[in-house]
């Protein structure tokens, strides 16, 4: 195959929240936007880089369903993350199973905006 190369998708380290003192703080600022399916948390982090973490309990499932459920919300992450503000840690929490991509894609992009404006407003 020839022809322009693809820039980078994928969600590279720097954003991703892995430590669990950046969870805790993002908890702590308690801004955040539910909708019965997920439950998402903001807080500013100073960057010029939005980071997202993710909880996905065992109430979701065994470690199989788990695993899906964060790979669907990271694709939905990766594609609407350029219509989130810059500069914000982002927890998602799904609250059950049985999610689709495209929920998952349009329950983000509802719920991150929300999120975030709160944590504004709490600044």
């Amino acid at each position: 195959m020839t022809g322009t190369p693809r820039p980078r998708e994928a969600l590279r380290p720097r954003q991703r929240l892995r430590k669990p003192r950046d969870f805790r703080e993002v908890y702590r600022a308690r801004a955040r936007a539910a909708d019965g399916r997920l439950v998402v948390y903001a807080r500013a982090n100073g960057a010029d880089v939005t980071r997202l973490g993710l909880s996905v309990g065992k109430r979701c499932g065994n470690a199989v369903v788990r695993n899906r459920i964060k790979r669907l919300l990271r694709e939905a992450f990766r594609r609407a993350r350029l219509e989130f503000p810059c500069g914000y840690d982002v927890v998602v929490v799904p609250l059950g199973r049985g999610y689709t991509l495209e929920e998952m894609d349009r329950r983000l992009r509802a719920l991150v905006p929300e999120a975030v404006r709160k944590a504004e407003r709490k600044r």
